[in-house]
C-alpha cells in the first residue's frame, strides 16, 4: 500500500486483514519519517519514538517480521568517514533502542568520484546492531547498471557497473 503519511494504526488494521486473508509475511515501511503519529505529540522525535515502539508491538502482535526504512541525519555528510552509525539515525534514539537489527548500505563512490577508486562497484553492508548476534561489515558487489547487489568475490568489478 502506498497511501502516504499513514498512520501505525491504519498500517496494523491493514496488516491484520492481510494477514487474516493471505497469511502476511512481511511489513516493509518505506520509509518511517514518511508516517504519521499520534497528532497529539508535538514533538517529532517523540512522534517518530512512538511510531517506532508502535511497529515493534505491530511486530511481535502479527509475528511478522517489519523492515522499516530510516532516512539519516547530515551530520555525516561533515565528517572524513562517510560510513553510518547508530547515531546517524535521524530523529530519534527510540529506533536504535526497538529495532532487533540496524543495518546501513555504504558506497565509497557516492563520496570518492574518482576514476581510480578501488572501491567502485563495491558496497559494504554494515550491521550496527543485532540483538541476538554479531555486528559487522559485509563486503557485497554494487551493480549500477541493474541496481543490484550480489555476493562479493576479490576480483575486478564488472564491467557497467554505476
Amino acid at each position: 500500500d502506498d497511501t502516504a503519511g499513514m498512520t501505525v494504526l491504519e498500517m496494523r488494521a491493514k496488516a491484520r486483514r492481510l494477514k487474516s486473508e493471505h497469511d502476511l509475511g512481511l511489513v516493509v515501511v518505506d520509509y518511517l519519517q514518511l508516517m504519521q503519529g499520534n497528532s497529539r505529540i508535538e514533538n517529532r522525535t517523540q512522534e517518530i519514538s512512538d511510531i517506532s515502539r508502535s511497529l515493534k508491538a505491530m511486530a511481535k502482535e502479527l509475528d511478522v517480521p517489519v523492515i522499516a526504512l530510516s532516512q539519516l541525519n547530515r551530520s555525516l555528510e561533515s565528517r572524513t568517514d562517510k560510513r553510518p552509525q547508530l547515531s546517524d539515525l535521524r530523529e530519534s534514539g527510540a529506533i536504535e533502542q526497538d529495532a532487533d537489527v540496524i543495518m546501513f548500505i555504504y558506497r565509497d563512490e557516492v563520496y570518492n568520484k574518482a576514476e581510480d577508486n578501488p572501491n567502485r562497484g563495491i558496497a559494504e553492508l554494515i550491521v550496527g546492531k543485532q540483538r541476538n548476534g554479531p555486528i559487522g561489515t559485509v563486503k557485497l558487489t554494487f551493480l549500477g547498471h541493474i541496481t543490484t547487489f550480489e555476493s562479493y568475490t576479490n576480483q575486478e568489478a564488472p564491467m557497467g557497473y554505476e
